[in-house]
């Protein structure tokens, strides 16, 4: 009889052939290994550089996983991190002692965590997982960007009430108080200054002191200004004694001598 060809035992030769493609791919399918393309981290802080994959087959002890780094501005490929059975962790180099493995390969997990990251670390990140016979696929691939750490001050929404209450206030007060003193009291410029207890009030033709000397001195009867309210106030004690001298005075005034 002799030996025939194994299709042609098959009474449908296509669906035979496909069966045997079918089983050789599945034996030799591609691992899907999936990263985020970019990440972000501030200046001295630490980031996980995430890396998940799934395997058609069983993970096993002969599964690894490589991380290289290539520089922002190009150069050679530097793997600095593996795992097979066990971490093997930088030894040299600028990621010495600033990675930790967090990966749970059981999960399908190969992450790690770069530990006080640095501008220097500005650069692509590459993940490669193998699991015979699932060794072949993409690597992921990661672009990692290290930003300077930014000084911010952040108010509470209470602060900034606060703020946009307090602060005018401020600024307002005193204004406020400025024309409460001016407007208050009466201008003592205005004023008769008082006279010594027991004597008359001055008689309308009777010439005051103030009068007397301006006629002494005609150069300053125009350069006399008024002084103002505030300016009396802040610069004159006078008046708080008129005002004290005048609540002694008796109610009944002496008359004015007539004209």
């Amino acid at each position: 009889m002799g030996w025939r060809i194994p299709w042609r035992l098959c009474p449908n030769n296509a669906v035979f052939q496909c069966l045997i493609i079918g089983f050789a791919l599945w034996q030799a399918s591609p691992m899907d290994v999936r990263t985020p393309s970019e990440l972000q981290a501030v200046n001295g802080s630490a980031i996980t550089l995430g890396c998940t994959f799934i395997s058609t087959h069983h993970i096993t002890t002969r599964m690894s996983v490589d991380w290289s780094y290539r520089p922002q501005n190009g150069g050679p490929l530097d793997s600095f991190f593996y795992f097979y059975s066990e971490v093997h962790l930088p030894q040299h180099g600028q990621f010495k002692g600033r990675v930790q493995w967090i990966g749970r390969p059981a999960q399908g997990e190969a992450s790690i965590l770069l530990l006080n990251t640095t501008l220097k670390d500005n650069g692509t990140y590459t993940c490669t997982v193998k699991n015979p016979p699932d060794a072949h696929g993409v690597p992921g691939s990661i672009q990692l960007t290290v930003v300077p750490k930014q000084l911010s001050v952040r108010f509470s929404d209470v602060a900034v009430l606060m703020a946009l209450v307090l602060l005018p206030s401020v600024i307002i007060a005193p204004v406020l108080l400025g024309r409460m003193c001016c407007l208050g009291r009466p201008c003592c410029s205005k004023q008769a200054k008082p006279k010594p207890k027991g004597q008359g009030l001055h008689s309308p033709i009777e010439v005051t002191e103030r009068e007397e000397l301006v006629n002494k001195k005609p150069g300053l009867k125009g350069q006399e200004k008024p002084l103002t309210c505030c300016e009396i106030y802040f610069q004159d004690s006078d008046c708080d004694d008129y005002y004290i001298h005048n609540d002694k005075l008796p109610e009944a005034a002496v008359a004015e001598t007539p004209c």
